[in-house]
């Protein structure tokens, strides 16, 4: 079983910065693209970045600039650092495993609460 354990959000000021962790369980992790997803109350869930295996990135347009993706295969583990952090950003942040071009796992998420 591939679980997913997410943590490092918390309660921000505007303008300050968090950094996300994923650790993951799995003997194939290490081949597995990676996402962060968000959900925001009252709003559906979006995806914020993924990670392929190789370490390419690709950035929903809020994050571009101000969040960064990043991958340590060898500690099975997924980074987001966010910086410039806005209210608009606070929702609870989801790690995802995606598996052959759909999400086969989720994380419990992680609430990220940013004051203005």
């Amino acid at each position: 079983q591939v679980q997913l354990v997410e943590s490092g959000g918390g309660l921000v000021q505007a303008g300050g910065s968090l950094r996300l962790s994923c650790a993951a369980s799995g003997s194939i992790f290490s081949r597995n693209a990676m996402g962060w997803y968000r959900q925001a109350p009252g709003k559906q869930r979006e995806l914020v970045a993924v990670i392929t295996s190789g370490g390419n990135t690709n950035y929903a347009e809020f994050a571009k600039g101000r969040f960064t993706f990043s991958r340590d295969n060898a500690r099975n583990t997924v980074y987001l650092q966010m910086n410039s952090l806005k209210p608009e950003d606070t929702a609870v942040y989801y790690c995802a495993a995606h598996l052959y071009g759909t999400v086969a796992y989720w994380g419990q998420g992680t609430q990220v609460t940013v004051s203005a």
